[in-house]
Parts: C-alpha cells; structure tokens; sequence
C-alpha cells in the first residue's frame, strides 16, 4: 500500500482480518479455496479506509503492521509447479519475424489461430532482488564453422506480465475461456531474460531451451482480478475470429501500464526505455487458460504463465533490447553518461514497473528489480 508494506499477523492475532495467514501462499490456497485472497483484499480494503476507526485510532497496531516497503525484503509470492510462456503480444511478434524472416510475412500462419507458447523451467523462477549470472550457452556465428561455448554475448529482458492459476483441473478436463477467470488466482510482472545468440543456434526445431530457463524474474506482489476491475477492456480485434473454444468472453483483457528502466554501474539515477501497456497482447488470459486445457492438460493451483513480450507499435514502446535496439544495429543512448547499449552488459540493473491508473484510483504491481553478474 504506497510505500508500506502491510504485515498481516498482527491485524490476524487481533481478529482484523479473516484468517491467520499460512507461512507460505500455497498453504493458503490449499486450505482456503480459490477466492481466499478476494476476501482477504475486501476486509484490508474497509479495514484502511478513512473513516474506519478500528485500526486508524490504534497507534500502537498501526506501528506493528505496517513496514517501510524499502525496508522489507521481498519474497517469491508463489513458487511455481509449472511454468509456461506465451507469446501473446503480437508487435513484438511482427518485429521478431521482420527481423529475422524479411523475406516472408512477419507473423506465421498459426500466429492469429491460437496462443503460441512453451514449457519452460519453474525451478528457476526467482523474485525482484535476485541478481541473474549471465548463462553460458552454445552459439554460432554466421562466419563460423562450429559453434563455441561461453558466456551469452546478447542478454535481453523480455517485459512480459504472468498470472498464477487459483485452482486446477482435471487430465482430460477442457476449460472454456468463460470459466477460465475462475482459475485465475492474480497476476505479477514478469521479466523472462532471454540469451539471443543463443537461442538463435538452438531453437530450430523445438523452440527456446537453455537460451530461456537460466531465470525468470516475477514480483513479489500477486494483484488479484477483483482489484483490476475497473481496468477491463475489449482488446484488439481478432481477425480471423477464433475457433469456437477460443472465443473470448467480453472485457478479457486489461490495460495496465509497463515501465522498464535500466541503470549501469556509473548512473545515479536509472533511464526509462520503454513504456508499453498490455492492451498490447493479442490473446487474453482467458483464451491462453483455454487453449493450454484444450487438448485435456491437467491444470494445478500455483502454475505459473507469462504472457509474451508486450511490444507497442512505436518504437520507444518495444519491450526488450532486440526491438529498441534492432537486433545491435540501434544502440541505445543512456543520457547520464552517453554509454550506448545492443544488450545488456555485467553490472546492468533492470527494473520493470506496472500499474493500473483511473479517475482518483490506482493499483501498483511494485517492481521487478534485477542486477546482472558476470558469468561463473
């Protein structure tokens, strides 16, 4: 809340919230049901406005319960069972196929039919904080014979927003886009870094491997659907329209506002290199939900998924160093120093940003904050 972070045992052990929460969110989940923290942001939410009196007059609660956010250290809200990455923000898409197919049409022809997307690693699914070593990995230059091993030479961040699933289904069960938002449980920022050179040598052709599983960095903070509400939009036209079990159900998607900045070791204050919003993305939560069930998937509670670089059609809303830099041939000016960036370098932090903002009204997401080492 603002700058405060709201610790909730002292307002459980004075019967202000509903329950006394678990250790650790699964627990929660498993023993509460799906909508257990809807509940939870309803009695917070009349517990802090002005004219409630229980905790407003209480000095000595309000002391207990509420932290300096720059004082508290962030934690994984949920550690995933499983994770998968779409690949749902169609201008980024386009540009990657511009890039790399000049000669054919940017996106390919499943693109408009369903949500494209990956398996890619839970176990590596890691918090705002947690610095990232730069992967090694395989490469091969256009000019070499064999490929060399060493550290990835093109490290890029992909601003992409994931969601976490509220409950499952069962092997064989299909979940149709309208009962998908039951499943919902909230949703974070997600930065899913990304080796270029090496995913370029190793895709073809079964997709991201080790070029993508060395770290995914989310939020520490879940924003659960109640609180984006007001924020519902139709999204995009999709044309063609969708195979029936795709059809998505009205105002499925949001507008939330993206930020990625970056500092180097010599800026004092970070640089704003992009800003996005997910009405970007061409298929919704509810459709992603719908087509991973489609074919009987067992969904679980705590699973994991990103929504894909969500890239603008402007150039300083490109959501990852291969657009705003255009694959090396752009470099990025950072203003402070005159230092130029193709991809991010040792040293580098990267913070990414979210929120949501109407009439007298805003719901913040905080922010994935990440520091680059060297390769072991």
């Amino acid at each position: 809340m603002g700058e405060w972070v709201i610790d909730l045992r002292p307002l459980a052990e004075a019967g202000l919230v509903p329950y006394r929460p678990e250790p650790y969110l699964d627990v929660d989940l498993e023993l509460r049901g799906p909508r257990f923290l809807d509940d939870l942001r309803a009695a917070l939410y009349e517990l802090f406005r002005e004219d409630s009196s229980r905790l407003r007059d209480d000095e000595t609660l309000r002391q207990a319960c509420l932290i300096p956010a720059s004082t508290a250290i962030p934690c994984i809200p949920l550690m995933p069972k499983a994770f998968v990455d779409f690949y749902s923000g169609i201008h980024h898409a386009s540009n990657v196929g511009r890039m790399f197919r000049p000669d054919q049409p940017p996106l390919l022809p499943n693109y408009r039919w369903m949500p494209i997307g990956y398996n890619g690693r839970a176990s590596t699914v890691v918090t705002s904080g947690v610095d990232v070593v730069r992967p090694m990995g395989q490469s091969k230059a256009a000019d070499q014979a064999i490929p060399i091993f060493g550290p990835t030479r093109e490290l890029d961040f992909e601003l992409e927003m994931g969601f976490y699933l509220a409950k499952g289904s069962e092997i064989g069960e299909r979940v149709t886009p309208e009962e998908a938002g039951d499943h919902v449980l909230g949703l974070v920022i997600v930065n899913d870094w990304s080796a270029r050179d090496v995913q370029r040598w190793e895709y073809q052709p079964l997709g991201p491997f080790l070029a993508k599983s060395f770290a995914t960095s989310i939020s520490p903070w879940i924003v659960v659907p109640d609180a984006l509400e007001p924020f519902r939009i139709e999204g995009m036209v999709q044309d063609p329209p969708p195979l029936d079990h795709l059809r998505r159900p009205a105002r499925s998607h949001y507008s939330i506002n993206l930020e990625v900045s970056i500092a180097t070791s010599a800026m004092s204050t970070p640089q704003v290199i992009c800003r996005s919003n997910t009405n970007n993305l061409y298929w919704s939560i509810a459709q992603q939900i719908a087509h991973q069930s489609s074919n009987g998937t067992a969904l679980q509670a705590g699973d994991l998924y990103a929504s894909g670089t969500i890239s603008g059609e402007s150039e300083d809303s490109f959501g990852s160093m291969l657009e705003l830099s255009w694959r090396g041939e752009r470099p990025i000016r950072l203003e402070e120093t005159g230092e130029t960036r193709t991809f991010l370098e040792d040293g580098d932090e990267v913070i990414m940003t979210a929120f949501s903002e109407a009439d007298c009204y805003r719901v913040g997401f905080g922010e994935v904050r990440t520091k680059i080492l060297p390769a072991g």
